[in-house]
């Protein structure tokens, strides 16, 4: 008989690190593809599924081979209506399978733009007409989108991608992010205006590294950019003096279990034991996510029943991340009267903006 859980409860969750690219059903992406009219490498529907998932451990061997696979649902979602419906569904499927209450979703809108034949305004705006409607479907919710940056563009684009965010950023957009394929020339470094621009102007900054790689580039990321939370960062449970600074500022890991296992940026689930006990140790915040749940074939709530079941987190440990997440996300912790968040009702982290209301 299975041991009864905190989970059982439906408690409310919250998911701060999913890729709207790897977080739409494969039927909904297959209905896209062909509403859009995209010439896709089979017509079997089972042959997309496989083409658009990660459904077995050996399927990449690396970060870079799973970035590939973002490539195809990133063409497919790249038109406002694409996008928007993109958007729309996840928020609802969040909450229906996991009671997700609190969603925080990341893009990089140049990649839905088919290299600027689409407007960048109308891909963001059509992905916040998404999440206005899915929070109308479901109040209990709240939302907000997160722009991307990539470790493949240049300064210039990364640069009009923090505009498009500041732009936004009291109509549903909380915050920025730099993710993208691995990069061997790419400088953390040469972005920290950038990053400073948005953190002044009242956006949330999360950034993607320690994932795999060279735990240099935590290091500059932690020193230089000074971002609230840290996509992954599992590297950092190898150097102590980094989890001590990372503990000390309070910065935030969004770790996801079952992408960094599929990737192999962790090993087994005893190496993952020994980096979610490691940073725990170090007073390190953790919070548990799924990157991108229909890509990968998982949840929030299938997340914490493998860390569980396989005795990494005890219920307590389970209680006190989902408790971190929620302390921890962009979003505002008060609702408007409308039922939105603050943040989607023309209220920025730093106050009032008439202007900008929707």
């Amino acid at each position: 008989m299975t041991k009864a859980s905190i989970l059982d409860e439906r408690p409310e969750l919250t998911e701060l690190h999913s890729h709207v690219g790897g977080a739409v059903d494969a039927a909904i992406m297959w209905s896209i593809a062909h509403q859009q009219g995209i010439r896709l490498p089979t017509k079997d529907y089972w042959e997309f599924v496989e083409l658009i998932s990660v459904s077995h451990p050996d399927k990449v061997n690396n970060l870079a081979e799973y970035d590939l696979i973002f490539r195809w649902t990133e063409l497919i979602q790249s038109s406002p209506l694409a996008i928007e419906r993109s958007v729309y569904e996840i928020i609802g499927g969040a909450y229906r399978k996991s009671n997700v209450t609190t969603l925080e979703l990341r893009f990089n809108p140049m990649k839905r733009n088919r290299e600027g034949e689409q407007d960048l305004d109308h891909i963001i705006a059509a992905a916040l007409r998404g999440q206005d409607r899915a929070l109308l479907e479901y109040p209990q919710v709240r939302s907000g989108l997160i722009l991307m940056m990539d470790r493949t563009f240049p300064l210039e684009l990364n640069a009009i991608i923090v505009e498009k965010a500041l732009r936004f950023r009291n109509r549903g957009v909380i915050g920025i992010d730099i993710a993208g394929p691995p990069n061997p020339v790419f400088s953390y470094r040469e972005h920290q205006g950038l990053v400073e621009r948005a953190r002044e102007a009242g956006l949330g900054v999360t950034i993607h590294t320690g994932e795999e790689g060279r735990i240099e580039d935590m290091w500059e990321v932690v020193e230089h950019l000074r971002p609230d939370r840290v996509g992954h960062g599992i590297l950092s449970a190898y150097d102590e003096r980094l989890m001590a600074v990372v503990a000390e500022r309070g910065i935030v890991l969004e770790v996801c279990p079952t992408s960094n296992l599929r990737t192999h940026a962790v090993r087994d689930l005893e190496e993952l034991r020994h980096i979610l006990t490691t940073l725990r140790s170090h007073g390190v915040a953790v919070t548990i996510n799924t990157d991108g749940p229909q890509m990968l074939g998982t949840n929030v709530v299938k997340e914490y029943r493998l860390l569980l079941e396989h005795g990494i987190f005890g219920e307590q440990d389970v209680r006190e991340s989902i408790a971190t997440a929620q302390r921890a996300s962009f979003l505002p912790q008060t609702m408007s009267e409308n039922g939105f968040p603050y943040a989607l009702a023309g209220v920025s982290r730093g106050g009032v903006d008439a202007d900008n209301a929707l």
